[in-house]
């Protein structure tokens, strides 16, 4: 796909699909993800489908409108924001003279170039062959001069498209060994950090919903933030400091979106296991989106699917899930005054803006709280030679004092008076 090509954006709302969000939402959603991989956007617009046409999706009337517009508009690309089947995909490029994409492809185009990391590429590969695997017949239309097969059974070409799923299916294969493999060097990182300890906290949330300028707020790192649909897709991890916590890790993870192809679900499921490894979950909400309560229902059941919230519920045990309502700077007033309301009747729910700072600091207390929260206090008497037990109470305990202890049957002493949550003590006693 070409950066700069002319495309032509279209929704189709089919009546026996009942959905929750707003079909013009949808279309602004399918236009940002055509922006985000640069190309220009010449017309949009939604399509009624009373009747799904299993050869086309549209009827002969809408599939003729769609190529006058190509015209019209000069387009040389029409992106349908929906599931296409192979066949409907060659039928419309066929009768509309263009090459045609659907959501899946499209999204899929947008992985490819934005992965960074090595286990990013080998994620978007295997769900591109996936992709493709069921398009074979359309993509080797040149194998139309070859006779393939045996005897007088079996299409043209036949041969040498069976020899290219087999390759298909043994790159495939390989990749998954290859992700496996990753998965379980990310496991280790995690018993790892287990072990450290530090708590880890994970942001989460629609695509585009402001977590990864969030993440340079809170970190003061320059992670990609930019307005546009999958900015972030592997996953950055920065250490923070919070009151009464010297030192959290804050994970950055690839954004959610509605209906997202079923390969990518699979694909980045080792990427979304930080997820569950969370002590804390924010999920960053943009606020100031007509279409946010529909964004946060995709993200709780992206969350129910991984197994981070009861699906009924909502509630995550014993991962901790607060809202962060980001873009308040963008709130007209009276729904600032009726939002704010609403946020100070629940403790669970943090209004900020990542772009001013507004609300930050209360943000960062109110993790620092969570993290500390049945933090009871200790007095310790540990051998000043024990550098690595003091050390490791300062980094991880609210260390209330530390003096000399006087001398003890191991030498000198230290007399600590620390503040440890029961997990921070049970790790401690380890030690």
């Amino acid at each position: 796909m070409t950066r700069g090509a002319r495309a032509l954006v279209v929704c189709p709302d089919i009546r026996a699909q009942r959905r929750d969000d707003d079909p013009d939402a949808r279309l602004e959603e399918a236009k940002g993800l055509a922006l985000a991989i640069g190309i220009v956007v010449a017309e949009a617009y939604i399509i009624p489908v009373r009747e799904v046409r299993p050869n086309t999706l549209f009827g002969e009337g809408q599939v003729q409108r769609i190529a006058t517009d190509c015209e019209l508009h000069e387009a040389e690309l029409v992106i349908v924001d929906g599931a296409l089947s192979p066949i409907q995909q060659r039928n419309l490029e066929e009768k509309i003279g263009r090459k045609v994409i659907d959501r899946t492809g499209l999204i899929l185009e947008i992985f490819g170039e934005r992965a960074a990391t090595a286990e990013g590429r080998l994620q978007v590969e295997l769900a591109h062959l996936d992709y493709q695997a069921s398009r074979l017949v359309r993509s080797w239309t040149h194998l139309e001069r070859q006779r393939g097969g045996f005897g007088f059974l079996g299409g043209p070409g036949e041969t040498q498209i069976e020899a290219d799923r087999r390759l298909i299916r043994d790159r495939m294969a390989k990749l998954r060994r290859e992700l496996e493999q990753v998965r379980k060097t990310r496991e280790l990182h995690r018993k790892r950090r287990g072990r450290a300890p530090w708590p880890v906290i994970a942001l989460v949330g629609y695509t585009n919903a402001g977590k990864s300028t969030l993440f340079n707020r809170l970190t003061g790192a320059d992670v990609m933030a930019e307005d546009l649909l999958f900015a972030t897709l592997d996953p950055t991890m920065r250490a923070i400091t919070l009151p009464g916590v010297e030192k959290a890790i804050l994970s950055d993870t690839v954004g959610f979106i509605s209906d997202l192809p079923t390969q990518l679900v699979a694909a980045f499921r080792a990427t979304l296991e930080e997820v569950t490894a969370a002590d804390i979950v924010l999920h960053v909400r943009d606020i100031a989106n007509p279409d946010s309560a529909s964004q946060k229902k995709q993200v709780l059941q992206v969350l129910s699917d991984l197994g981070v919230i009861d699906e009924e519920d909502g509630e995550g045990e014993p991962t901790t899930i607060l809202e962060v309502w980001n873009k308040w700077d963008l709130l007209d007033d009276e729904l600032r005054e009726e939002l704010s309301g609403v946020a100070a009747n629940n403790e669970k729910v943090m209004p900020i803006s990542a772009v001013t700072g507004e609300g930050i600091e209360r943000l960062r207390e109110k993790l620092g709280a969570v993290l500390t929260q049945g933090a009871r206090r200790h007095s310790l008497m540990i051998p000043a030679s024990d550098g690595a037990r003091i050390a490791w109470l300062h980094a991880h305990g609210e260390v209330l004092s530390d003096n000399d202890g006087g001398q003890g049957a191991d030498g000198p002493m230290r007399h600590i008076e620390v503040r440890l949550t029961e997990k921070e003590w049970g790790r401690f006693e380890t030690l």
